[in-house]
Protein backbone atom coordinates (compact mmCIF):
# COMPACT_ATOMS: atom_id res chain seq x y z
CA UNK A 1 0.00 0.00 0.00
CA UNK A 2 1.63 3.53 -1.19
CA UNK A 3 0.55 6.81 0.93
CA UNK A 4 0.06 10.30 -0.47
CA UNK A 5 1.76 12.96 1.09
CA UNK A 6 -0.22 16.71 0.76
CA UNK A 7 1.65 20.13 1.28
CA UNK A 8 0.02 23.25 1.21
CA UNK A 9 1.96 26.68 1.60
CA UNK A 10 -0.27 29.68 2.72
CA UNK A 11 2.01 32.08 2.02
CA UNK A 12 2.43 31.01 -1.74
CA UNK A 13 -0.97 29.62 -2.08
CA UNK A 14 0.40 26.61 -3.41
CA UNK A 15 -1.08 23.03 -2.90
CA UNK A 16 1.04 20.37 -4.00
CA UNK A 17 -0.28 16.09 -3.96
CA UNK A 18 2.40 13.37 -4.17
CA UNK A 19 1.83 9.73 -4.97
CA UNK A 20 5.13 8.77 -5.05
CA UNK A 21 9.06 9.73 -4.42
CA UNK A 22 10.82 9.55 -7.37
CA UNK A 23 12.51 11.89 -9.46
CA UNK A 24 10.48 13.53 -11.94
CA UNK A 25 9.61 16.61 -13.59
CA UNK A 26 6.35 19.45 -13.86
CA UNK A 27 4.39 19.53 -16.95
CA UNK A 28 1.22 22.22 -17.20
CA UNK A 29 -1.94 20.45 -17.93
CA UNK A 30 -4.03 23.43 -17.24
CA UNK A 31 -3.64 26.84 -16.18
CA UNK A 32 -1.74 27.09 -12.98
CA UNK A 33 -1.92 23.03 -12.62
CA UNK A 34 1.06 20.91 -12.99
CA UNK A 35 1.85 17.04 -13.33
CA UNK A 36 4.83 15.99 -11.94
CA UNK A 37 5.47 12.74 -13.66
CA UNK A 38 8.45 10.15 -14.15
CA UNK A 39 10.75 9.90 -17.76
CA UNK A 40 8.19 7.29 -18.51
CA UNK A 41 5.77 9.53 -17.77
CA UNK A 42 4.10 8.11 -14.84
CA UNK A 43 2.64 10.42 -12.62
CA UNK A 44 4.08 10.80 -9.54
CA UNK A 45 1.60 13.41 -8.17
CA UNK A 46 0.12 17.19 -9.08
CA UNK A 47 0.36 21.05 -8.17
CA UNK A 48 -2.03 23.82 -8.38
CA UNK A 49 -1.07 27.45 -7.74
CA UNK A 50 -3.36 29.77 -6.67
CA UNK A 51 -5.15 26.97 -4.83
CA UNK A 52 -7.38 29.25 -2.54
CA UNK A 53 -8.53 31.70 -5.96
CA UNK A 54 -9.41 28.09 -7.08
CA UNK A 55 -10.86 26.64 -4.39
CA UNK A 56 -14.57 28.25 -4.98
CA UNK A 57 -14.99 25.34 -7.67
CA UNK A 58 -13.62 22.00 -8.53
CA UNK A 59 -10.23 21.64 -9.28
CA UNK A 60 -9.78 18.68 -11.85
CA UNK A 61 -6.46 16.80 -12.56
CA UNK A 62 -6.12 14.55 -15.22
CA UNK A 63 -4.98 11.66 -13.87
CA UNK A 64 -4.67 7.75 -14.68
CA UNK A 65 -4.85 5.63 -11.93
CA UNK A 66 -4.26 2.22 -13.16
CA UNK A 67 -6.85 -0.90 -11.40
CA UNK A 68 -9.48 1.64 -10.52
CA UNK A 69 -12.89 1.97 -12.23
CA UNK A 70 -15.27 4.61 -11.83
Amino acid sequence: MGKITIWYDEAGDYLEVTFAQAEGYFREVAEDIFQRVDESGRVLGFAVFNFRKKSLAPVEVPIELKGLTS
